[in-house]
């Protein structure tokens, strides 16, 4: 059902019951759902159970007055049908054809913009995802992370959020001096085993890649920085730093490139020492008196936000834990505007959530409790030839993102990209997941990315060997479609604005995928139940092929949004 014809449907209700609430305080909160059962009807509403004790009649009485007042109506016709009370009181509506099938002109008359909504319009938010240390290539986490994030930001954007998408690089601390002093033993000549190897160094080949370019002083760029040159000076070890980071960096993009990932920000860590803004949030903590000196460290009273200890900010050395550089990175989203920012980073991050949003309320900023959101995702694991992959050669100790896409495409990067892009949001973020290559090389209804893209690869087909003009379809009788499949094929086309919205606000693009492959399994159900190009009839035939394409423009919309292709020939 339209969101247009359920605002319709709401509004005979409060119809309905205005002059049974007339000279009482009593209001009504009319909420219509679809019955589980679909024999029951198309919409279902429990209001005559929520209002009876408070206008002190019997439910079901109450419903039969609701019902009688909401079918004289006239502002109804065309579009309910029936309606009946069910159990205690339950009111159950069925949907005029005519109302169901008017889903097919709107499609076809709103084409690439059907599901899209102005919820958002005038907000904005930022989505900051994959944010990958530059120590190595991507892995098959922050492909889960890429994924997840760049659908989110396309949910947000069919609501009419103006979205920014931004890539935080980690790029001090730790683990870049790791980075610099195992390229610098490489480019000394030794490697893992080798006495003298590191015991914290990163083994992967790409190690030994970047000590060869850096000692052949070649030149590196990153997306939005400067380009950095070797100087092949193996002593100097603030020379190899900026060379590795920039040339990971580097291979990040080309990574990202291949997922068909792009980013409309880069935020640098290491920015925010240098101009000050954790210096100056540790300031404002330590001002606003939510701070404490014990041990020769200085803490941050998080308890008082619900955190079930207090943390440490500053460690004995002066150096600042994991969660400090974080929150002067929230305070500094809230600064540019984004009242609302959206994290989605891997479940290892979930200890830092109560400790970032005490340190952002601790400031005294008016920044809103519970910010940012967090959308948090578990593990992948990668199975290929029937047993799990831990390494690649290429990183060491991972399977990279890389190797995922080439695997799954049997060498073609852009298949392989639509079926990791599919398979990496088909599942809730919070639950983990086993990513089959082997199935996503199969080209039946076991691969779910196949599944999908061969029912619009389908109708493209039926539309080829009809060879007649889509435009005239437009126009066609659709009042001949009234088929059990035909019915359940055009709620599934119904439910696809309300199931955006939902994932929207719910910030789960699994739903995306979901909806995806339920609507692909009503398309191919039709299919073989009514061949639509041997119907004798030939309006029926016109009717059903309208059906069709407005099955294709729904499907190719909601694959556009996941990043996924919508392929003519399979």
């Amino acid at each position: 059902m339209l969101a247009q014809q359920k605002q319709q449907i709401a509004a005979l209700f409060q119809a309905a019951l205005a002059p049974l609430l007339e000279g009482t305080s009593v209001t009504a909160n009319v909420v219509l759902e679809r019955p589980r059962d679909p024999a029951h009807g198309d919409v279902a509403c429990n209001i005559a159970m929520q209002l009876a004790k408070q206008l002190k009649m019997n439910p079901r009485e109450l419903a039969t007055k609701i019902v009688a007042a909401l079918l004289e109506n006239p502002d109804g016709k065309g579009l309910v049908a029936s309606a009946d009370i069910a159990g205690p009181g339950f009111i159950n509506l069925r949907v005029a054809d005519a109302a169901k099938q008017a889903i097919v002109r709107t499609v076809l008359a709103q084409g690439a913009a059907y599901g899209r909504g102005e919820a958002g319009t005038g907000k904005s938010v930022i989505i900051e995802f994959v944010s990958a240390n530059p120590t190595g290539p991507l892995h098959v986490g922050h492909g889960r992370q890429a994924a997840l994030g760049d659908a989110l930001s396309a949910l947000f954007e069919a609501q009419g959020f103006g979205v920014t998408r931004e890539f935080y690089y980690n790029d001090a601390g730790v683990q870049i001096h790791t980075l610099a002093t195992s390229t610098q033993a490489r480019a000394r000549g030794l490697k893992p085993g080798d006495a003298g190897w590191p015991e914290s160094a990163y083994n992967g080949d790409y190690i030994a890649d970047i000590a060869a370019d850096f000692l052949a002083k070649k030149t590196v760029s990153a997306s939005d920085g400067a380009p950095v040159t070797g100087s092949g000076d193996v002593e100097d070890l603030e020379s190899i730093r900026a060379f590795a980071v920039t040339y990971l960096r580097n291979e990040q993009d080309i990574d990202l490139q291949a997922f068909g990932v792009k980013f409309d920000n880069y935020y640098l860590e290491s920015s925010l020492y240098k101009d000050g803004k954790v210096e100056a949030a540790v300031g404002a903590l330590v001002a606003n008196g939510h701070t404490y000196e014990d041990g020769g460290a200085l803490w941050l009273r998080t308890t008082d936000y619900g955190d079930d200890k207090d943390r440490v900010m500053r460690k004995t050395d002066g150096t600042f834990t994991y969660f400090v550089p974080d929150v002067a990175y929230h305070i500094v989203k809230f600064q540019r505007g984004f009242t609302q920012a959206i994290n989605v980073q891997g479940s290892d991050h979930h200890g830092t959530i109560a400790r970032v949003r005490a340190g952002l309320q601790a400031v005294g900023l008016g920044i809103p409790q519970g910010y940012p959101d967090y959308v948090l995702h578990k593990m992948v694991t990668v199975m290929k030839d029937g047993a799990e992959v831990k390494i690649s050669k290429r990183a060491g100790s991972y399977v990279t993102v890389r190797d995922l896409i080439e695997w799954s495409g049997g060498g073609d990067i852009a298949k392989g990209r639509d079926a990791v892009r599919f398979f990496l949001i088909s599942r809730k973020a919070d639950t983990e997941f086993v990513f089959d290559v082997d199935v996503a090389l199969k080209t039946s209804d076991e691969n779910p990315v196949y599944y999908v893209q061969y029912a619009h690869a389908r109708i493209c087909s039926a539309l080829a060997n009809w060879g007649g003009d889509e435009a005239q379809l437009a126009g066609v009788d659709l009042s001949l479609l009234t088929a059990p499949h035909e019915a359940s094929l055009l709620a599934k086309l119904a439910e696809y604005p309300e199931m955006l919205q939902r994932a929207q606000a719910e910030l789960g693009p699994h739903q995306v995928a979901f909806y995806l492959r339920e609507l692909a399994g009503e398309l191919h159900s039709y299919y073989f139940a009514h061949k639509w190009l041997l119907d004798d009839d030939e309006a029926l035939k016109l009717a059903r092929l309208a059906l069709a394409v407005a099955t294709r423009q729904v499907l190719r919309n909601g694959l556009a949004l996941i990043g996924v292709s919508a392929p003519e020939k399979m």
